[in-house]
């Protein structure tokens, strides 16, 4: 008897002796974006409650941890989530209103009239819905919002399970949800404070522009941006109109501007577009320390031009992929799209093939998404003591073979629709391409019945 006991203990201590964690995703090959650069196959990531605990091979990983929930995919690719750094999510309600147009017309003749329209607190909420519901099938599990009611955008973000970089417009002329700058910013305050410890947003304040906002606002925003450890978004140079206008006025470019009223100084900035940033911006930007935001397919849509995205990252920014608005900038969010993208405008603007390659551009769209937005120390890699953010691609379609190189597959070939899994902060939230969170056909009804809203509010002010 005491033989057969020794014997069963003996067998028995292995089991013992392995770690219990709440996950396990093994897949054919996991791509963690660390330094190392590595692609492991027939890779693991062990998951314990919102926090990676391991990554590995799956021999690894499984002989020192056993998990409540398995998910095993051989045939996919296993990474980070993406990370978009600029978006206006709940424009997504007026998705293709005004396309093939210029941005200031755009912007000043249909966008700002039919957001004075239409824009409330209810449109923000399923517009945000619908842009939670498409970003996350596309992979992307944090996201950058700059818009109105953004205390309704963080929770519905929350709700959805996605992270959230989400700043508060601040604008200088009345806005949907603050009719003043100063309401903006004291409401803003109130935001900020509401989510500032919050597990998935990062509250922000975000002025639009040096256009759009009155210099002292701009200090003001900053002042109270630095008070309360809130990053801060804005639009940048985004096009040759917006900079020669600047020039015309004051002599300056919109960042030396911003420089001049120490808006760099204190905390995170980011900048979105960054098209027309020459010589002296960009080393203005790299000593600030400010991150910026790529949004290539905005930026041909718009014909707003190419950013010097090779300069840019060679001067030591740290440079985002976005997707911007929904509204004929773009008109989707997938940021997969932008890779691909991102990647030949440089190239054939440059002339050199050899310009951005193909593990930059996958950074960009992970963990230099995450350092330009300061978010880096617990998203963007699939890296132990980091929160478990992580997509499956399936390698299922046809274009996903042969694979040579899988970095060049996941920018040159796979697309948003490979996406099959999503978790964020340990928790999954698409399953084999299912949104556990939303209730998909009921947020498209409700975009479909915004359309007509928006058609008939149109109708109305003509």
């Amino acid at each position: 008897m005491r033989i057969i006991l020794a014997l069963s203990l003996i067998v028995l201590l292995p089991l013992c002796a392995a770690e219990r964690v709440d996950a396990i995703w093994s897949a054919g090959y996991v791509v963690p974006v660390d330094a190392s650069g590595r692609v492991i196959e027939n890779g693991a990531v062990a998951v314990k409650g919102q926090t990676i605990v391991a990554v590995g091979t799956r021999a690894e990983i499984d002989g020192k941890y056993t998990a409540k929930v398995r998910l095993d995919k051989p045939n996919a690719i296993l990474m980070p989530g993406f990370i978009d750094t600029h978006t206006h999510a709940a424009m997504v309600l007026f998705r293709g209103i005004a396309d093939d147009r210029k941005l200031q017309d755009w912007l000043e003749n249909f966008i700002f009239p039919a957001e004075a329209r239409n824009v409330n607190e209810e449109f923000v909420r399923w517009g945000t819905r619908m842009a939670c519901l498409e970003m996350v099938l596309a992979g992307t599990t944090t996201y950058t919002d700059m818009y109105y009611f953004e205390d309704a955008v963080a929770e519905e973000t929350k709700a959805a399970g996605l992270r959230g970089v989400l700043g508060q417009t601040v604008i200088g002329f009345p806005a949907p949800d603050y009719k003043t700058p100063a309401a903006a910013l004291a409401g803003a305050e109130k935001y900020i404070a509401r989510f500032k410890d919050d597990p998935l947003i990062v509250p922000a304040l975000a002025p639009h522009a040096v256009y759009t906002v009155a210099d002292d606002v701009l200090q003001q925003t900053r002042a109270l941006a630095n008070r309360t450890g809130a990053p801060v978004l804005i639009h940048l140079s985004e096009t040759k109109r917006e900079n020669d206008d600047e020039m015309k006025k004051r002599g300056k470019s919109p960042t030396q501007i911003l420089d001049g009223l120490k808006f760099f100084e204190g905390g995170r900035t980011l900048g979105a577009h960054g098209v027309w940033l020459d010589d002296a911006d960009i080393a203005t930007l790299a000593k600030r320390k400010v991150g910026l935001a790529h949004c290539p397919s905005s930026n041909t849509k718009l014909a707003s031009g190419v950013a010097r995205v090779v300069d840019i990252l060679a001067a030591g920014i740290d440079m985002g992929l976005g997707t911007d608005g929904f509204a004929g900038s773009n008109n989707d969010a997938t940021l997969m799209e932008e890779m691909d993208l991102a990647g030949k405008l440089q190239k054939v603007t440059r002339l050199d093939a050899t310009a951005l390659n193909a593990r930059q551009i996958v950074e960009m769209a992970t963990i230099m998404g995450a350092r330009a937005l300061g978010i880096d120390k617990i998203t963007g890699s699939l890296e132990a003591g980091k929160r478990a953010d992580m997509i499956t691609i399936s390698l299922d379609a046809p274009r996903a073979t042969p694979m040579y190189n899988v970095y060049s597959q996941i920018v040159y070939a796979l697309k948003g629709s490979d996406v099959r899994d999503v978790m964020v902060n340990g928790r999954q939230i698409v399953k084999d391409r299912k949104v556990l969170t939303l209730n998909e056909s009921a947020v498209v009804a409700k975009a479909k019945e915004y359309k007509q809203r928006i058609l008939a509010s149109l109708k109305e002010k003509q």
